[in-house]
């Protein structure tokens, strides 16, 4: 046995686990050494998910994160020589329409990121997997990457910890869980064990279901939730038998049913002449808190393998044996079934990377099989270079607000998740309806009698439009499609564009106190924000200005998109409601780790946000100020702000537009925001909704959405934001900046494109929402650039002001050519899609457009 170590550089708690092992080796691939791995099971696990996981890999998917980390996975797996690629089966049965559009969308989804899901006829569909009745669906999507880590994803995991123990760059303990964790001034400093206190400077959670549990050793929780998933054998099962296959048929999803199905191979592998068929309950998910699993000693199978109960699949496995009917065939082995704990999270996204409270604590929770050596990558990546080879926001630990890490939140969340693991075609604009009505701005009642069509983000309420302007649709609902498609309509409504119309022709205002506000103060506030930021901060000229600009990665990435206004003594960061905890966490980091003595504070809640827009905004504005002719061009120029006062209140006037149109952001106090928004109404000021801000007119006028549009894989010259000059100061990522403004021409641009017919096979016109592939017009491959990106529509939305539907996406540099022609792919069909501007090119710019009303 190994001497108990004191001291390490990292200690990896479940490291029996595939996610702690692929860790642990990517960590060493990097050069790190001085590892130790603990667990609170074997080694590798025979109590974890890891034990008994199904260990297939499918690289469908609607998230381009995914797919990134189960292709690295499968391809790692390979490597290894522990990968069958056998393929992989999703079936729409007969009469589920839904679903068979559903495979159709994550073809078109695996042509944007990568992967070679194909659709394929029922008889074909039959002849790769005869278990099949072919009259029972109507088609099938195909994944050929599709298949089994092979014997076992346990194997793998035994194999990389003995080889990273062989380097001497590991040294693991088993049956040794965490008891405490060692924090000193905010910083990991240890890990507390039954043999004694290991102290090091990173501690990384791969623990699994028991994830939560050390998240609370450091004061914070982690966003998921294991749920029971029901998993029975049927057997014996002799096709394969003196094979040698660990499986023999491509795997199966009826999806539609909420379940899978896949053979164990020959009699004599691993698991083999079985059938396995699993099923998640979409009703009524068994959801578990960690602290309530059964330890080893009580669990008849393990703790991460709970008794079954037969009614939990009475229905959906009738349903199976009408497709598979060898399942009825076949002995149902009662004692060998069980639900198998695995983990849903609140999004649908892991818990990656850097804890929020603790510094050097590190978490990658809530990951399949499927993704466990591309999370190892991505981790040992972040560690080592503060970055990851992909955008990582989806995953990113940091992205929680508080609210979302409550107990509550997390279990209503996640049993809405656990809904949604494998039936329903969610939707892009899927809203939640748990977890809601947690954030309401002060003019929230007021929207409720105008009829306000909620959505929310980041726990704020936002009206996507009014039921009271339905009245508008009288005026412009000839320039207002009905959108006859009902995936296209939903969680849309129709109102919106007739409010952007009249927005545009007259003026309107929008609740923005979703905005994400953060204010930098104390004797280094100026030189963290200089540092930060690519545009310039520093400097006395700069007070009482408001500055867009951005966080780039250290190698050019765009990180975050934001605007800085420079008060006398802080800088007020204005950010997204989406990308708002995730920039505030990584100015903490970086003030912290670089020695900037500043105070940073949210301050959200304590303000609140009017925007003010349209062609007669400052004719609006002029009949609420003492002052009117402060509101003049001349005397407000763009990007400044000046001090005002309506109804009485103090307010903070910012002469920026997110819409194109003249106008204001209006900030406020929260609780003088109520007689501001009611002195504007007075005036009859139509209120519209965020779908106007934040989809139809922003993409009119080409500007560009966080997270969607901005990615860390792109850098700012191909999103066409570069400023015409670079700041004297130095800033985080200017060299890797410098080099790319050198070049002769980017790999790619930010292109906007409009579909130049949108009227599909059975003559429906087609209002596409999500992501689509950016195709060859006459081959029908999708477009790759010189760094081997791939283009997709990165933000896509009706424009009524022009009349067409717009997108942006990045096109290799020979592509990004104005009138070039393309297609896009949507359900199956394609459309003809039109190059109408390379890099900031708005369709519609209203500047020089004067009021009709």
């Amino acid at each position: 046995m190994a001497a108990f170590p004191e001291q390490a550089k990292i200690v990896i708690i479940g490291i029996g686990g595939i996610v702690g092992a692929s860790v642990a080796h990517h960590l060493i691939e990097r050069g790190w050494d001085g590892i130790v791995g603990i667990d609170k099971s074997a080694v590798p696990t025979d109590i974890g998910s890891t034990s008994h996981a199904s260990d297939f890999c499918y690289a469908t998917s609607h998230d381009q994160l995914s797919c990134w980390t189960t292709a690295y996975s499968i391809d790692f797996y390979e490597k290894m020589g522990r990968y069958a690629r056998v393929g992989g089966l999703e079936v729409a049965r007969v009469g589920d329409d839904e679903r068979m559009a559903e495979l159709k969308r994550k073809v078109a989804s695996g042509k944007a990121f990568g992967t070679r899901a194909t659709m394929i006829s029922a008889a074909e569909a039959k002849a790769k997997f005869p278990l099949l009745e072919e009259g029972m669906i109507q088609g099938a999507l195909w994944d050929p990457d599709a298949g089994l880590v092979t014997p076992r994803s346990q194997v793998v995991t035994g194999e990389l910890v003995e080889n990273a123990e062989k380097s001497g760059k590991l040294t693991t303990f088993a049956n040794l869980p965490a008891t405490d964790l060692v924090i000193e001034d905010g910083r990991i400093a240890g890990v507390v064990t039954r043999r004694g206190t290991i102290r090091a400077n990173h501690v990384i959670v791969c623990a699994g279901l028991w994830g939560r549990l050390i998240a609370e050793m450091a004061g914070e929780d982690l966003p998921v939730m294991p749920i029971d998933h029901p998993l029975l054998w049927f057997g014996p099962y002799d096709e394969f038998a003196g094979t040698g296959k660990e499986i023999g048929w491509p795997l199966l999803r009826d999806q539609g049913n909420s379940a899978y199905m896949r053979d164990t191979g020959d009699p004599k592998s691993t698991e083999g002449g079985m059938i396995e068929w699993g099923y998640y309950e979409e009703t009524e998910p068994r959801l578990v808190h960690p602290r309530d699993i059964l330890e080893k000693e009580q669990a008849r199978l393990s703790p991460s393998q709970r008794d079954l109960e037969m009614e939990q699949v009475i229905e959906p496995l009738e349903k199976a044996m009408e497709l598979t009917p060898i399942l009825a065939e076949l002995g149902f082995e009662e004692k060998r079934s069980f639900n198998g704990l695995l983990q849903v999270t609140t999004d649908g996204g892991a818990s990656l990377g850097e804890s929020q409270k603790v510094r050097g604590l590190w978490y990658a929770v809530a990951v399949w099989v499927k993704d466990g050596p591309g999370v190892g990558k991505l981790i040992a990546d972040w560690m080592t270079d503060g970055r990851t080879p992909i955008d990582i926001h989806a995953a990113d630990y940091a992205r929680f607000y508080p609210h979302q890490t409550e107990e509550g939140f997390i279990r209503d969340r996640c049993t809405e998740t656990a809904m949604k693991v494998y039936n329903p075609a969610v939707h892009p604009r899927e809203p939640f309806s748990k977890g809601r009505n947690i954030r309401r701005s002060p003019f929230y009642e007021r929207e409720v009698e105008l009829g306000g069509h909620f959505m929310e983000l980041g726990g704020w309420e936002r009206a996507h439009g009014y039921a009271a302007n339905e009245h508008l649709l009288d005026k412009w609902g000839d320039r207002v499609p009905v959108r006859q498609d009902e995936w296209d309509n939903r969680h849309f409504w129709r109102v919106s564009n007739a409010e952007h119309l009249e927005m545009s022709d007259n003026v309107g205002m929008v609740n923005l106190s979703h905005f994400a506000i953060y204010d930098v103060e104390g004797p280094g506030h100026v030189d963290l924000m200089e540092w930060l930021c690519v545009a310039k901060i520093g400097g006395e000229n700069m007070v009482g200005k408001g500055i867009y600009t951005h966080f780039l990665e250290d190698d050019g990435g765009v990180r975050a998109d934001l605007t800085v206004i420079r008060m006398q003594d802080r800088c007020r960061v204005i950010d997204g409601a989406d990308a708002g905890p995730r920039d505030f966490n990584f100015m903490k980091r970086v003030a912290a780790d670089m020695g900037f003595d500043v105070a940073i504070t949210d301050v959200t809640e304590d303000f609140t946000t009017i925007g003010l827009w349209g062609p007669n905004a400052r004719a609006t504005l002029q009949k609420l100020v003492a002052d009117p002719d402060t509101l003049e061009h001349e005397n407000f120029p763009f990007a400044t702000l000046r001090q005002i006062e309506i109804a009485g209140k103090a307010v903070t006037a910012f002469r920026i537009s997110y819409v194109g149109e003249q106008g204001w952001e209006l900030h406020m106090r929260y609780e003088d925001g109520l007689a501001v928004w009611d002195a504007i109404r007075d005036l009859g000021v139509m209120a519209f909704g965020v779908e106007t801000y934040a989809n139809s007119r922003r993409m009119e006028k080409s500007l560009r959405l966080q997270n969607a549009d901005l990615l860390t894989e792109y850098n700012l010259l191909e999103a066409d934001l570069a400023r015409p000059k670079v700041k004297q100061a130095d800033f985080r990522g200017k060299a890797a900046y410098l080099e790319q403004r050198a070049r002769n021409h980017q790999p790619a641009t930010l292109c906007t494109l409009v579909m130049t017919d949108n009227v599909d096979s059975h003559g429906v016109a087609r209002y596409p929402v999500g992501i689509c592939p950016v195709m060859d017009e006459a081959t029908g491959e999708v477009l790759i650039d010189e760094l081997g990106r791939r283009s997709f529509t990165t933000s896509i939305a009706y424009g009524p002001s022009i009349g067409k539907n717009i997108a942006l996406a990045y096109l290799p540099h020979d592509r990004a050519k104005k009138g070039n022609g393309l297609m896009i792919e949507y359900f199956g069909e394609r459309f003809p899609v039109e190059v109408a501007g390379i890099g900031y090119a708005p369709l519609y710019d209203p500047e020089n457009i004067k009021p009709r009303s």
